[in-house]
């Protein structure tokens, strides 16, 4: 294992203690792996919470800040936090109008976050909505939502709810428009490599060095298929046309796309991939609004990359475009 670090106990805690005093002008660490915005919290505004495990920075942690997120708790690399910290996270970043709980459909996430809000509606009277993102094409069939895991495409809900939040809309339409952003984007992924958890000293599954796999989770967890590297035209098509298939695009929409590095992809091989999305999407008479390359939400080292589309209307494009700020993502 080549890693930077002290301890791979500490791991976790040190690069949080990092991230607070690189930026503390955004970041507060109110509590044990519980990250808040820095400040005072604005009075009647709704609060938004997400949490899971390290290793994906940005995501979870990382999108905090004004126009975004309000609070994150942390778990180890690639596990849950508890639903101890959650609830932690939701009474810190609650401002007399309710909490909505936004993450990834991970199993130990979801029931920790129901634990969670049963326990502060229970003990301190707070209302919470809650959604799970589930924008992963490769993870199960579209009948099967529920089954879908949540990758990063997660972002654009965290961007639309953490706008409308900023704009003082109530709990239940902040929800609305973190389902509607869910509900409108999706998301496949590639890797060449798996990545090595600090604690474990090992990867977490191995890929041969001519090989990919394609739709391949941001845990390691199985795609869709492994086999020989393809080029980068066809790697982006197989993502594309897998995409389409499952929610179509036509001539006039409008979207905006991510073309996201797991890791260690470089953003010249991004643009590569870019390259070619905007020769697919030109050819169906798509338009481009905010377009993002580079690294949004990752998988600690590991090489590949991820393709996430949003097909926007009036009211996303303008909440997409609303101003936001946080060390990762600025608008």
């Amino acid at each position: 294992m080549k890693k930077i670090l002290n301890d791979p106990q500490n791991y976790v805690d040190e690069m949080l203690d990092g991230l607070v005093a690189a930026h503390p002008e955004i970041y507060a660490k109110p509590a044990h792996r519980i990250i808040t915005r820095a400040g005072e919290k604005t009075k009647g505004k709704v609060g938004i919470v997400t949490g899971g495990g390290s290793g994906h920075l940005p995501v979870f942690t990382g999108y905090v800040g004004t126009g975004l997120l309000d609070g994150c708790a942390i778990g180890n690399v690639f596990a849950s936090p508890s639903a101890d910290q959650m609830a932690e996270t939701i009474r810190a970043v609650d401002a007399g109008a309710g909490v909505l709980c936004l993450y990834g459909n991970y199993g130990g996430d979801v029931m920790n976050f129901d634990m969670a809000a049963e326990m502060v509606s229970f003990e301190d009277d707070i209302r919470t909505a809650s959604h799970a993102v589930s924008d992963d094409v490769a993870s199960a069939p579209r009948g099967e939502m529920e089954k879908r895991r949540g990758v990063a495409g997660m972002i654009y809900a965290f961007k639309i709810a953490g706008a409308a939040a900023e704009r003082m809309a109530d709990l239940d339409e902040v929800a609305r428009l973190a389902r509607k952003a869910s509900g409108n984007v999706v998301s496949m992924g590639m890797a060449m490599t798996p990545c090595i958890i600090p604690q474990l000293g090992k990867a977490s599954s191995v890929i041969g060095d001519d090989e990919m796999e394609m739709g391949m989770g941001i845990h390691g967890e199985p795609g869709t298929w492994r086999g020989p590297i393809k080029p980068a035209d066809d790697i982006l098509d197989e993502m594309f046309d897998t995409l389409q298939a499952d929610r179509p695009l036509g001539k006039g929409d409008r979207v905006s796309v991510l073309v996201n590095s797991l890791g260690a992809t470089p953003h010249e091989e991004l643009y590569i991939l870019y390259r070619r999305l905007a020769v697919r999407l030109s050819e169906i008479g798509v338009d481009v609004v905010m377009p993002l390359v580079g690294r949004y939400a990752t998988s600690m080292e590991m090489t590949g990359a991820s393709l996430s589309i949003l097909r926007l209307d009036d009211e996303l494009e303008d909440l997409l475009a609303a101003p936001a700020n946080c060390a990762f993502w600025r608008v």
